[in-house]
């Protein structure tokens, strides 16, 4: 599934998603399109209960329609002291049409009810991790691989950091002393959660040219 034209579609509409992606591909000399490139395509409804299940419909549903291979993901954020929540729901998880500052006061707010009665100023509120499934799909021959990445760490009560997006800010990741919204985008491709899966889906399209 490689691209002759030197573009790879990427089927999201999340301009801090295609960020990443351009600065990922670059290398490879590839151009990276989305949504934003393709004004007629239908939104795609992701009702899947995994990451994985939404990234591969999304693939699929653009892919088909354009003809082309489409790469695709979907990713949140799991916080253990809300049983996993927001998890597949972490874009919308204040409502639909919420914006990521809607999404991170209503995080911060239902941890911090868990703390009532606590005698504690402690700002790290929770462990959690981002994870991360991608789906690339290619309709002429119905290939589909698939690559999930996670990055494990916090949740703060202090959010910091202008870079990164979503849930970002909150995000501290003790090794570096940081949130994942403070770090450069270098530093984010090299640990991230969309890193570790991009990784993951680079060795399976290598080991299959090796195959063939």
């Amino acid at each position: 599934m490689k691209s002759s034209s030197g573009i790879l579609i990427v089927a999201t509409k999340n301009k801090g998603k295609v960020r990443e992606f351009q600065h990922a591909f670059a290398p490879l000399g590839l151009t990276v399109k989305s949504m934003f490139d393709y004004a007629d395509l239908p939104d795609v409804v992701e009702d899947g209960v995994t990451f994985a299940e939404n990234a591969l419909k999304k693939a699929k549903t653009v892919g088909d329609i354009l003809g082309l291979s489409v790469l695709a993901d979907d990713s949140g954020l799991c916080v253990d002291s809300l049983d996993g929540r927001p998890g597949v729901y972490s874009a919308r998880y204040a409502g639909e049409g919420a914006t990521d500052s809607d999404n991170n006061l209503l995080l911060l707010s239902e941890l911090e009810e868990l703390k009532l009665g606590e005698d504690t100023d402690q700002p790290l509120l929770s462990t959690a991790r981002f994870v991360c499934a991608l789906s690339l799909y290619d309709p002429a021959t119905g290939q589909e691989l698939t690559a999930e990445g996670s990055v494990e760490g916090w949740i703060t009560s202090e959010p910091a950091g202008a870079g990164g997006f979503g849930y970002d800010p909150l995000f501290y990741l003790s090794d570096y002393a940081k949130t994942m919204a403070e770090l450069t985008l270098e530093e984010k491709q090299k640990i991230s959660h969309r890193g570790a899966a991009l990784r993951l889906l680079t060795e399976k399209l290598a080991a299959e040219q090796q195959a063939d």
